[in-house]
């Protein structure tokens, strides 16, 4: 299942809808608001805070294909992620990925495969806002 959030990410609801009997491995990747990019390079170009939109229909289509590729791509029993939309402040969740398998090498695979695929593919943009103004909009990079 994939799906935006307007609200915090609760990421123990989320691993209780990949628990699964069968399954002997469980992986999930949390993605943090930081306080940085890559090409912040002094104080004042700090990140504040994030912005996160989607296009949400296509957004959840999407996504939703990610995780049916990942569940006929890798020998797992189920799969979820959830990004969140809206206002995000400093240590926010804004990505949340989860994987159950019997293995744990499928579970790792998997839950690779679906943050990477996401990023890429989900039509998700952000805004950085720093100390001195803000990044206009692009394109989610995780």
């Amino acid at each position: 299942m994939f799906t935006l959030s307007e609200q915090p990410i609760d990421a123990q609801a989320l691993k209780a809808q990949v628990k699964n009997p069968r399954s002997g491995g469980f992986v999930n990747f949390e993605g943090w608001v930081r306080n940085h990019n890559k090409t912040a390079q002094d104080e004042t170009a700090a990140v504040t805070e994030l912005h996160y939109e989607a296009h949400e229909k296509l957004a959840q289509q999407v996504g939703q294909q990610i995780i049916d590729q990942a569940m006929q791509q890798f020998d797992i029993n189920a799969a979820v992620c959830c990004h969140r939309v809206g206002q995000l402040q400093i240590g926010d969740m804004a990505i949340w990925v989860g994987v159950s398998a019997d293995h744990r090498q499928a579970a790792f695979a998997a839950c690779e495969f679906i943050l990477n695929q996401t990023k890429a593919q989900v039509p998700i943009w952000k805004k950085e806002h720093y100390k001195n103004g803000d990044s206009g909009w692009v394109e989610a990079n995780l």
